[in-house]
């Protein structure tokens, strides 16, 4: 399945991410809980590399509990904090002014050292799109003042925000990388929604998750879509839970657009149960 996403605005991103690091102490980059590595820019990785940064695990309601810790176990470090959230009702964020601290000790002991007393941390939010971005620095601001969306692409230009944690955030675009040399990591990408399902196969999308998931989490679809017994053809799978939830249209032929939307909703908001399609 052929995915290729990069809209212009994300090399200007990528420009401005390089060029206002200098004005920032730490990165807070966030990912998706249950595609850890698949969410990870390696563009990002590379232009951030000698900054400290705090890597959030956002989404991490919609994952598996303990997947999620051993990632947080395989990527921290002296210079990366990872910290698993979830920015829609602030879970986890009261650790990340914490972790700063941590990260800014040194630093912040040269300038109290030379009499400064008020320390404004600074923090650049980077991630790809539809990671939860713009839920996290309202949820950090407590209020609305980055646009959010459940697609990509929402967040278009650079902002400070101030928080009341002496922290104040400044926020990127979400931005992606030219080529996907990985098909799984594309798939994941598209599963999540951080590539626009415009540009998507919707129906072979679908088709792919339902494929993965009866690999691995057949009970969840079993339980979902109240199946006895799984094929082990994901098309007769995917037919089934169409006629299932009344996917049909007239004449009885099955719809297969409509009950690929509804396959990949019920996915993101969780209605699957916790699934993480990526192990350490």
């Amino acid at each position: 399945m052929a995915i290729n996403w990069f809209p212009g605005h994300m090399v200007k991103t990528k420009r401005e991410i390089k060029e206002n690091l200098k004005l920032v102490d730490v990165v807070i980059e966030i990912r998706d809980a249950r595609i850890v590595k698949s969410s990870a820019n390696p563009d990002i990785d590379e232009i951030c590399k000698d900054k400290p940064r705090i890597i959030l695990l956002n989404k991490s309601d919609l994952s598996e509990d303990a997947i999620t810790a051993e990632w947080i176990k395989v990527l921290s470090s002296n210079s990366i904090k990872v910290i698993k959230v979830n920015s829609l009702n602030g879970e986890g964020l009261k650790a990340i002014k914490p972790a700063m601290l941590d990260l800014m000790k040194d630093k912040h002991e040269r300038l109290r050292a030379k009499g400064v007393a008020n320390i404004v941390m600074r923090a650049m939010v980077v991630g790809i799109p539809n990671v939860g971005k713009s839920s996290f620095i309202n949820k950090m601001a407590k209020n609305t003042i980055a646009k959010t969306g459940d697609r990509p692409g929402v967040t278009k230009s650079k902002q400070w925000i101030k928080t009341n944690l002496g922290i104040e955030l400044m926020d990127t675009p979400g931005v992606l990388w030219p080529k996907f040399e990985d098909e799984d990591v594309a798939l994941n990408l598209a599963f999540t929604g951080a590539i626009k399902d415009e540009i998507m196969d919707i129906e072979e999308l679908a088709l792919k998750l339902v494929e993965r998931l009866q690999q691995h989490y057949k009970d969840n679809l079993k339980a979902r879509y109240k199946i006895e017994e799984l094929s082990e053809n994901p098309l007769d799978n995917f037919e089934l839970i169409a006629k299932k939830r009344g996917a049909i249209m007239s004449g009885g032929n099955i719809d297969y657009n409509r009950a690929a939307i509804m396959i990949l909703d019920e996915f993101r908001a969780g209605k699957i149960g916790k699934i993480s399609l990526e192990r350490p």
